[in-house]
Parts: C-alpha cells; sequence; structure tokens
C-alpha cells in the first residue's frame, strides 16, 4: 500500500520566513486613514505598514490616483501649447507669404520654440523616472 503524505496547506518558508512580530495601536482616526491608504493604493496594512517603516527607496508608496489626475493635467497644458505653437506658426506662414515677417518675430518664436522643446524633454524624463519607480 502506498503512503500518502496529508497536504497540510502551502508549503513551508525555508529562507524569508517573518517571525518576528510587532504590536501597533492606533487611534480611531489614524486607523481610518490607515484602512483608507489600503483601499486606495490597492495593498494590505502590513505591507502598507511594512512598506513606510523601513522606507525602501524602490518600494515607495505612491498615490496613483492622484498621481495619474497631475500627469493628466500636465499632458493636456502640454497639449494646449502645443495648438498655441501651431496658431503661431500658421500666422507667421500668413505673414511670410504677405511679405510682412520681420526676422525679430522669427527669432523670438525659435527662441520659444527651442524652450518648449527642452521642457516637453525634461517632462518625458520625469515620466520615465516615475514610470521606473512604480514597476520595481
Amino acid at each position: 500500500m502506498e503512503d500518502f503524505k496529508k497536504l497540510n496547506g502551502r508549503p513551508k518558508l525555508k529562507e524569508g520566513k517573518r517571525t518576528k512580530f510587532i504590536n501597533v495601536r492606533f487611534t480611531e482616526a489614524e486607523y481610518k486613514e490607515v484602512s483608507a491608504l489600503e483601499k486606495e493604493l490597492g495593498i494590505s496594512k502590513t505591507d502598507l505598514i511594512r512598506v513606510r517603516i523601513l522606507s525602501d527607496v524602490k518600494k515607495t508608496v505612491i498615490n496613483s490616483r492622484e498621481l495619474i489626475k497631475y500627469i493628466d493635467a500636465a499632458g493636456a497644458e502640454m497639449g494646449r501649447i502645443g495648438n498655441n505653437i501651431n496658431q503661431l506658426a500658421k500666422h507667421a506662414n500668413t505673414l511670410k507669404l504677405k511679405g510682412l515677417l520681420s526676422p525679430a518675430i522669427i527669432d523670438q518664436f525659435n527662441r520659444l520654440f527651442e524652450e518648449y522643446i527642452c521642457v516637453q524633454q525634461q517632462f518625458e524624463v520625469s515620466l520615465r523616472k516615475i514610470i521606473r519607480a512604480m514597476g520595481t
């Protein structure tokens, strides 16, 4: 007759087992705040507190809803700026066809456009850093 091993749940951890326990007490307001963060961020209270206490830079807790709101607002503003640039370019082309476009206006437009490109590149770099921080 074969010996059947009785399965008792998940296998025991050999490394990384958490054996130490810290008991923490909160006021009602603090507990509600922790519970709200748990729901908002989608991680357990234990993991939230562990990450906050250990403050591992790679595991920074990010409020994704608020982050997306700010990124969306910044993206919308960049879109409006792009529309303004297109309108200015169209106006400059109209003036050029009529022979009324001065070199000073062209120089000023080029400086402003270069500044816009620098800001846009910095924005893209910042977004990449945020995405990398969220991915690890």
